[in-house]
């Protein structure tokens, strides 16, 4: 699967996820715009980019900001000349019980998981018509097949996505524009560091979630990175509206595997 010559521009790149599509896509030939709300998260990013061959360019967005993304546009469009690609990856990761959760905090979350990532894709779709052709994927989460507590915000944002991916699709098939979400799992990302800092026992915290995925173990961003690659390339030219999990069958099962060994009896009967 290669990009040579596209244009892709990856929101949330500064790291995890977003940073592993960008040096993915800059290795299979793409001109790949990293966009981040923090100059000392993205630009490293690019850097590494050109250091190794690539071609990056690093532009400052918040995409909660209206503004940053119709700069981000402009600047991507004046030093390419197009936007074949978008992946919307930018996102809040929160998790508050629901009682809790204030309007600020609901706010917070929507305006940049589903409020940016509609308005980048308006940017988007404008440059890709005039292109006739263009790939956009919105990263989302398994959460749209099964929820967790204290992720009301979050899940709410990410199902919107998804909503927004099949709506964007079926409309924009005709244009020659595909859409799609990509749903991960547990990845190795800042989230997983941060679920073992806080966990009371990291070795029990490990062996919980692996009983919880099929494969059992947590997946890469490099992973992650690999579905975008398709998703993005011609290779998926008949590939639009779908939801690709990339979670280690983790939304396939119905009870983890512990849940499942502990409610069997003698003789492999469950009770």
């Amino acid at each position: 699967m290669k990009l040579n010559g596209k244009v892709a521009i990856v929101t949330g790149a500064g790291a995890g996820i977003g940073k592993s599509i960008c040096e993915l896509f800059a290795e299979k030939g793409a001109k790949v715009v990293v966009s981040s709300r923090r100059d000392i998260n993205g630009q490293p990013v690019a850097d590494g980019i050109r250091k190794n061959g690539g071609e990056a360019l690093f532009i400052k967005c918040d995409v909660s900001v209206e503004d940053d993304i119709d700069k981000l546009f402009s600047k991507t469009i004046e030093q390419y000349g197009k936007v074949d690609i978008l992946v919307n990856n930018a996102g809040v990761n929160f998790v508050k019980d629901f009682v809790d959760v204030s309007v600020e905090d609901w706010d917070r979350v929507i305006n940049t998981d589903l409020r940016g990532a509609f308005i980048c894709s308006k940017y988007a779709v404008d440059a890709m018509l005039k292109n006739k052709k263009g790939a956009i994927i919105n990263i989302t989460t398994c959460h749209t097949s099964a929820s967790l507590p204290a992720s009301a915000p979050y899940d709410a944002a990410k199902w919107g996505m998804v909503g927004l991916t099949k709506s964007m699709a079926v409309e924009l098939a005709e244009k020659n524009i595909r859409v799609n979400a990509l749903s991960p799992g547990l990845i190795d990302t800042q989230i997983w560091s941060d679920l073992l800092e806080a966990a009371e026992s990291k070795e029990d915290c490990i062996n919980y979630w692996k009983s919880n995925i099929p494969m059992r173990r947590v997946g890469t961003a490099r992973e992650i990175a690999y579905a975008a690659l398709f998703l993005a390339s011609d290779e998926a030219s008949y590939v639009t509206g779908a939801n690709f999990f990339v979670d280690g069958g983790m939304t396939s099962q119905l009870i983890s595997k512990a849940d499942f060994e502990s409610s069997t009896v003698e003789g492999g009967k469950r009770e």
